[in-house]
């Protein structure tokens, strides 16, 4: 498999340098040269595997030559063998047709572990074979840190730093990240929005000198693989439901887009969804998008569901290349122009496309308290407030005669002020994050600036030995 930008100005590459590339050096994001097919037949073959076997089938196809079956395997058994749940991603009828997926089992309590553990072992694995040392830089918006830092602590190959918007995550999404002592971890908080940590990111990334000199590669979700590994539990559900002979829905809690795209993944490979639901908060980008093609930038506003306080969406950009039938010159236009002016309008035409695959929804605090409170007292379950959006698009918007899923993306006692609000009492702590509160952090505060961050960064790695020679 070959990886091309989005922009259509980066060179091809295989599996392994796209991986450590992260963002194209052209400034789009990569993504396969073409989609592999899946039949029916091959589907109803996989609905015997295991969640583990089942990852190794869809996988596949993407990081071969580079990393083969039989290597591919024991990676993914080690990726997923703390994961709380047998089944991995467990899948629960809640309500008529409305099923709700459990992507909360993993270490950090947050679907981000299920890219993050599978990444970290491809690093090590590739890393140690060529014998190399990179850098990671990645942003959070609360879960993608703490999944980041639980993956890669104390691993001799990486040296990873994560930004976080200082004030605007849960004490607990904080604490998971800044109680680590992990000689190669570095937890940097940052005065300003999530969108601002990733355009500090970006800008990193977008020096060519710094980017050389501390050997920078990526763990968000621009990095293809984390899309790769996400796209396996939209099979998962699936072919529980009866596909390939069975349609379903699909509703996603997304800021980022990278979760959603996964599941855009899953259908152009061949598992039948009818429309992913784009689920959102009051920062509802991506809702206005999808309802009436308005992608225009507004302030970020602080929410109970802080994961998805974003404006700026950095995985649109792959849809956008499908949507422009990978015409990466339309890309190329439309992004500079979202750049310059903080809108993108596109073109009826182009628009269209996203009519029969899409639909977008969105709640405000006040909306998603509700809906905490009545889904918990008509069935009994308590669910987070990012979930709960979905759950709720999937209840009003489905489509008719058809199962849909939710995508259950954390626990709920990552959020005590939105459950206390809608319970009035907070979710009781899993012991191992009830053990965070009280102990002292570990973590710096820096300036919402681009040069300071990177110059503290060079400092860091220069003291571990992390920077080369004519850095």
């Amino acid at each position: 498999m070959e990886y091309i930008s989005t922009r259509g100005r980066a060179p091809a590459l295989s599996f392994k340098d796209m991986l450590f590339e992260g963002l194209a050096t052209d400034g789009g994001l990569y993504t396969p040269a073409t989609w592999p097919r899946i039949s029916p037949e091959t589907l109803r073959a996989w609905r015997r595997l295991s969640y583990q076997e089942l990852a190794a089938e869809v996988m596949l196809p993407f990081v071969d030559p580079d990393i083969h079956r039989d290597d591919l395997v024991p990676l993914l058994d080690r990726a997923y063998a703390g994961f709380r749940s047998d089944s991995v991603a467990p899948l629960c009828k809640i309500d008529d047709d409305v099923h709700l997926l459990e992507l909360f089992h993993g270490p950090t309590y947050a679907f981000k572990d299920f890219a993050m553990q599978l990444l970290a072992q491809v690093f090590e694995f590739l890393l140690v074979r060529e014998s190399r040392t990179v850098t990671v830089i990645g942003a959070t918006s609360g879960d993608t840190g703490a999944a980041a830092i639980e993956a890669f602590r104390d691993l001799q190959c990486v040296n990873l730093f994560i930004l976080f918007p200082l004030g605007r995550i849960s004490e607990v999404q904080r604490r998971q990240m800044t109680m680590v002592q992990a000689s190669n971890i570095h937890v940097i908080g940052i005065p300003g929005t999530f969108d601002d940590c990733q355009r500090i990111v970006k800008e990193a990334y977008g020096d060519e000198g710094f980017r050389e000199a501390v050997s920078l590669t990526s763990v968000n979700s621009i990095n293809w693989a984390r899309i790769m590994a996400q796209a396996v539990y939209y099979f998962w559900a699936g072919l529980r439901l009866g596909a390939p002979d069975q349609s379903l829905d699909f509703a996603i809690p997304t800021g980022n887009f990278g979760n959603a795209f996964a599941g855009h993944v899953a259908r152009q490979m061949g598992l039948p969804i009818n429309r992913l639901l784009i689920s959102s908060n009051r920062n509802d980008i991506l809702t206005r998008f999808f309802r009436n093609n308005d992608m225009s930038v507004r302030e970020v506003a602080t929410s109970l569901s802080p994961s998805m306080d974003i404006q700026v969406s950095s995985n649109f950009e792959r849809l956008l290349f499908e949507l422009c039938d990978r015409d990466a010159t339309q890309v190329q236009t439309f992004m500079a122009g979202f750049h310059a002016t903080g809108a993108m309008p596109l073109p009826a035409e182009v628009f269209e496309r996203t009519r029969a695959g899409f639909d977008g929804f969105s709640l405000d605090d006040e909306a998603i308290v509700d809906a905490m409170r009545d889904w918990q007292q008509k069935t009994g379950t308590l669910i987070d407030p990012h979930t709960v959006i979905a759950m709720e698009h999937a209840r009003l918007k489905r489509t008719a005669g058809h199962p849909a899923v939710a995508l259950s993306t954390a626990h709920p006692a990552k959020f005590p002020e939105a459950v206390s609000r809608a319970t009035g009492n907070p979710a009781p702590l899993p012991q191992s994050l009830a053990q965070l509160m009280g102990r002292p952090e570990n973590a710096v505060s820096l300036p919402n600036n681009t040069h300071e961050v990177r110059q503290w960064i060079r400092e860091r790695l220069a003291s571990v030995g992390g920077m080369r020679d004519h850095g």
